[in-house]
């Protein structure tokens, strides 16, 4: 476990201990752990199990810090597998740090090992880039573009719902 790790699971321990102590929120059967961190663009990203949340959390790295965001304020991260909303939070023992809510409230997870186990599948889905509307819009474009360079009407190959509606069948 890194010093990152190390004191994000501290303080949210003591708030777990303290401020959400007896909430019913809460489920009894998690607690606190840091599961997954790795550096990435120059931050810590991973995932925090709590009683009452399942989160990615973008701690600050040594290279610099975050931004510190407002209570109304929300920050888009672009990760492998799409675009994610952290909202800010600035916690004195912690520091500056962003959290983007997964699971809210937990009360369905039996185990805590159940609860980490997810996190452990978000860590590995969020470094997977997922390609296959990316290859199915090429694969469209080459489509139309050897129909239309052989004359071919372009509207006598197949076209779906979902690509008529984002204008595929336009060739862009």
């Amino acid at each position: 476990m890194n010093a990152v790790e190390q004191k994000l699971e501290a303080v949210f321990r003591d708030i777990a201990e303290t401020r959400m102590a007896g909430l019913p929120i809460c489920n009894t059967a998690l607690r606190v752990q840091a599961v997954g961190f790795r550096e990435w663009n120059d931050h810590w990203v991973g995932v925090l199990v709590t009683p009452w949340t399942i989160s990615l959390a973008l701690m600050p790295g040594d290279k610099g810090p975050l931004g510190t965001l407002g209570a109304d304020e929300k920050m888009s991260w672009e990760f492998p597998s799409g675009k994610y909303e952290f909202m800010g939070l600035n916690e004195p023992a912690l520091g500056t740090c962003q959290t983007c809510s997964l699971i809210s409230p937990v009360v369905d997870f039996e185990r805590h090992e159940d609860a980490v186990s997810v996190a452990e599948q978000v860590m590995e889905a969020l470094f997977l880039k997922d390609d296959s509307d990316a290859k199915r819009d090429a694969d469209r474009k080459q489509m139309v573009e050897a129909a239309r360079l052989k004359g071919e009407p372009v509207m006598d190959k197949p076209l779906s719902r979902r690509d008529f509606l984002r204008g595929s069948f336009l060739g862009t």
